[in-house]
């Protein structure tokens, strides 16, 4: 076999057009990693994956995958032609999303669970705007911890999920989903008024902390700043909203981690906000169900207007 992935002596034009829905076949393979879990993404038979797969390579002349007894992965002309697919899908949900604005017939019910500082910052302004906008979508919204709003997109109650995580959370949608990040903000260290303003992390090594409850994205930022200062940081009392975390703070229990989007309001008295280097930053994404990976009509509308709302924000 040739460097490029070609069978030596295959010409590249056998006169023979590539038929645009094999790649997404070739697709599937090289972002689930093998053929029966493409098969299980597409829907299909793994024989139907692979005879796609072998007539891609018959029209275009060159070897796409190798394949091993561990599996199989793309030969170099492989990952050109899956990059190419990556592209051609972009562009056609680029066209699907001005199709969509161009309709006037976008309508439906779109149900959006998502966590309380997603649903101030970003759901809240898009449900003034809609109306006006898409007047056949109907918006509802409910509040839902991340694991009631995951078990209610797989069973089908949510359209959409608003999900945190922190940075360096290693969250890779399931078959079956896609994720749209809607923003990245930064982590605030929160502490009593009277506590010494720290200017680095090492000071903090043996202060006392607010603990979050273990299945937040803060949980997780905290024990990544501990690892940091390779200790485990100490912690007292237990949060899961961030309101209950700033009074337990203002009351001069201990310093939390916040995201800037908790500290848009006001602050309460007691409390002071420190911009401190190396807290890292929570990301909010937006997860839906998708067989490839883009939702209907009514749900790209109004993440597309989440989107919007989310690039306009200023986290301080």
């Amino acid at each position: 076999m040739a460097v490029d992935g070609s069978r030596p002596g295959a010409p590249y034009d056998r006169g023979m057009a590539t038929d645009p829905r094999r790649l997404a076949f070739l697709l599937a393979v090289y972002r689930t990693g093998g053929v029966l879990a493409a098969a299980d993404v597409l829907r299909v038979t793994a024989s139907a994956v692979s005879q796609q797969i072998q007539r891609l390579e018959a029209e275009e002349g060159v070897q796409v995958l190798d394949r091993g007894p561990r599996g199989v992965t793309l030969t170099p002309a492989g990952r050109v032609l899956a990059e190419a697919a990556e592209r051609i899908e972009s562009e056609l949900v680029e066209a699907r999303k001005v199709l969509a604005t161009m309709s006037e017939d976008v309508s439906g019910r779109v149900v959006v669970g998502s966590v309380q500082t997603a649903i101030r910052a970003v759901v809240a302004p898009v449900l003034g705007a809609l109306p006006e906008k898409y007047p056949g979508i109907e918006l509802v919204v409910e509040e839902a911890e991340p694991v009631d709003a995951l078990r209610g997109l797989r069973a089908g109650d949510f359209d959409l999920v608003l999900l945190e995580q922190d940075e360096d959370a290693d969250a890779t949608p399931p078959r079956g989903q896609h994720e749209v990040i809607l923003l990245d903000e930064p982590w605030r260290l929160v502490t009593p008024t009277a506590f010494p303003t720290p200017t680095q992390l090492d000071e903090l090594r043996d202060t006392a902390w607010l603990g979050p409850e273990r299945s937040t994205a803060a949980a997780r930022a905290l024990a990544r700043v501990g690892a940091q200062l390779g200790t485990a940081l100490p912690t007292r009392h237990s949060y899961y909203d961030f309101d209950v975390a700033l009074a337990l703070v203002a009351a001069g229990q201990g310093v939390a981690l916040l995201p800037a989007l908790a500290l848009q309001g006001d602050v309460p008295d007691g409390v002071e906000v420190v911009r401190l280097p190396g807290l890292g930053s929570r990301r909010l994404v937006a997860r839906h169900r998708a067989n490839r990976r883009e939702p209907g009509p009514a749900t790209s509308a109004v993440l597309e207007e989440m989107l919007a709302v989310a690039a306009e924000l200023e986290l301080w």
